[in-house]
């Protein structure tokens, strides 16, 4: 079996840096690239597509919402329209890097706030698909499974990949526990190789309740915001290949 192992990469901006990047490219499969609007910028954007491209990492867009004082985790009533021209924009611009460098985007992962909006919305999700699909109709859309993301990009003919988050917690009806709650975010070395162990064997997830619930996935993901997430990228990668299975950018997985 072959499986991703992902993280969100280059959300710093400036002289700041969120993680150890070039470390964790030597990790991960795909990168998700921040596109300048909750992270990142031209140089940082650049300096990531060049680590990705001598990695032989797959490089991904990661659009979020206008905030860098949030992370892009802060919820902003745009109207429809002007979210699809953010996502355009940041899409827009890792393109034109990305193939300055040489290099195509192969993937697509929505950051926090923006992922949540259009994950609610039937409408805006398949505004946003339709949209994507227009630009590339090859990129691969990362989605949770069973969701209005997955449902709207298999409507516009989009290739997906379904992501298991293996810092997070989730609900017994497999909905992320929302950040700020206890116990929502899982960053324990022991109890992440747990989880990833678990889906892996048997492709399920134990709920935050104890409920045990099936993980349909292909991909998985670490944030590069999580404390220690540097070490927890080894470690689900050391359970992959432990496992049997072998690692595999996104663009080769997507169904």
């Amino acid at each position: 079996m072959k499986i991703d192992l992902n993280s969100d990469m280059g959300e710093g901006f400036g002289p700041y840096r969120l993680c150890d990047d070039e470390a964790m490219m030597k990790v991960v499969s795909s990168a998700n690239i921040a596109c300048g609007f909750h992270g990142g910028d031209p140089e940082t954007m650049a300096r990531m597509v060049r680590l990705a491209k001598q990695n032989g990492v797959g490089i991904g867009a990661h659009p979020g919402l206008p905030d860098r004082a949030g992370f892009g985790r802060r919820e902003i009533p745009y109207q429809p329209n002007e979210l699809r021209q953010q996502m355009l924009y940041q899409l827009g611009a890792l393109i034109a890097i990305a193939r300055a460098e040489g290099v195509t985007v192969g993937h697509f992962s929505f950051h926090a706030a923006m992922g949540n909006m259009v994950n609610r919305d039937s409408t805006l999700a398949d505004l946003m698909m339709n949209a994507i699909s227009s630009v590339d109709p090859n990129l691969v859309v990362f989605v949770t499974p069973d969701s209005e993301i997955e449902r709207a990009a298999k409507r516009a003919r989009l290739k997906t990949l379904a992501l298991f988050l293996a810092d997070r917690a989730y609900d017994a009806a497999g909905k992320l526990v929302a950040r700020g709650l206890p116990g929502a975010l899982v960053k324990e070395d022991e109890a992440v190789r747990a989880r990833v162990r678990r889906f892996l064997t048997e492709g399920t997830v134990e709920a935050i309740d104890g409920t045990i619930i099936s993980m349909p996935a292909r991909s998985i993901l670490v944030h590069s915001d999580t404390p220690g997430s540097l070490e927890l990228a080894r470690i689900v990668r050391s359970e992959i290949e432990t496992s049997g299975a072998t690692l595999a950018p996104a663009a080769e997985l997507a169904l």
